[in-house]
């Protein structure tokens, strides 16, 4: 039975991880002492779910939250601190603070740690999202409890109503650039301008002029989608961004 634990302080918990060559313990106390925190915690590091939008969502929406008045969100998952160090740098997840709950302490201390032996797992955390206040959990969002990896109520737009229930989330934005363009650092300056993120692709490190062309018929750059609408490049973003201020 995953109960929430609402009003009740965090498990005291220490964090083996390891930063460089070194063994460095965090304590839950250093994560959440007089800080306002997001935690969502996860099955595992670099399964689908998580490594395809629960991550990079959170990761996407920081500055939001920080406006709000989160100080760090916290990625968790019952997995040692060598994996999640691997998967930070694969997701290039620098706004997010990686957790390892290794031996499942802390997520058993939570009521959420399940059995995934049917898929070679062993014990994991069930999915879930919380806001946590000077180390008394706030607001929590579990998934249902139903066969599979249910994803429906712990991503990072659902917290984000709760935090800042008056906040409209922008459309997503991707620029497809490639190093020396300077159309592209106008595109990017421009969004800047405006306030709004946005994901850089860069061709021939994320993706190739092959994959462009199959993805926008344009072999030229930058090519911009907003809203997962392709906008076109950067006379066409100029006009869209007057079109907002008109």
């Amino acid at each position: 039975m995953l109960v929430s634990k609402e009003g009740q302080t965090v498990p005291n918990v220490t964090f083996p991880t390891r930063q460089g060559d070194t063994w460095v313990n965090i304590t839950t106390d250093e994560l959440f002492r007089n800080k306002t925190v997001i935690v969502f915690s996860l099955p595992g590091a670099f399964t689908p779910t998580c490594s395809s939008s629960h991550l990079p969502r959170y990761n996407e929406l920081f500055s939001v939250f920080k406006e709000h008045g989160v100080d760090e969100i916290v990625c968790l998952s019952v997995n040692d601190t060598f994996v999640m160090n691997a998967w930070k740098n694969d997701q290039e997840a620098d706004n997010i603070t990686f957790i390892p709950d290794g031996n499942g302490e802390f997520t058993q201390g939570m009521g959420m740690l399940v059995n995934k032996s049917e898929l070679g797992f062993g014990h994991r955390s069930w999915r879930y999202s919380m806001l946590v206040k000077d180390g008394v959990i706030d607001k929590m969002f579990i998934e249902p409890d139903e066969p599979g990896d249910p994803f429906k109520v712990s991503d990072a737009d659902t917290m984000l109503k709760y935090v800042a229930p008056s906040y409209k989330t922008q459309e997503s934005i991707t620029v497809f650039t490639k190093p020396g363009c300077p159309f592209c650092v106008k595109a990017k300056q421009a969004l800047i301008d405006h306030d709004l993120q946005y994901e850089e692709v860069i061709l021939g490190k994320d993706a190739t002029t092959v994959s462009l062309r199959a993805i926008t018929g344009r072999a030229t750059v930058p090519q911009i989608f907003i809203g997962g609408k392709h906008i076109g490049g950067s006379e066409e973003l100029d006009h869209y961004l007057a079109t907002l201020e008109s």
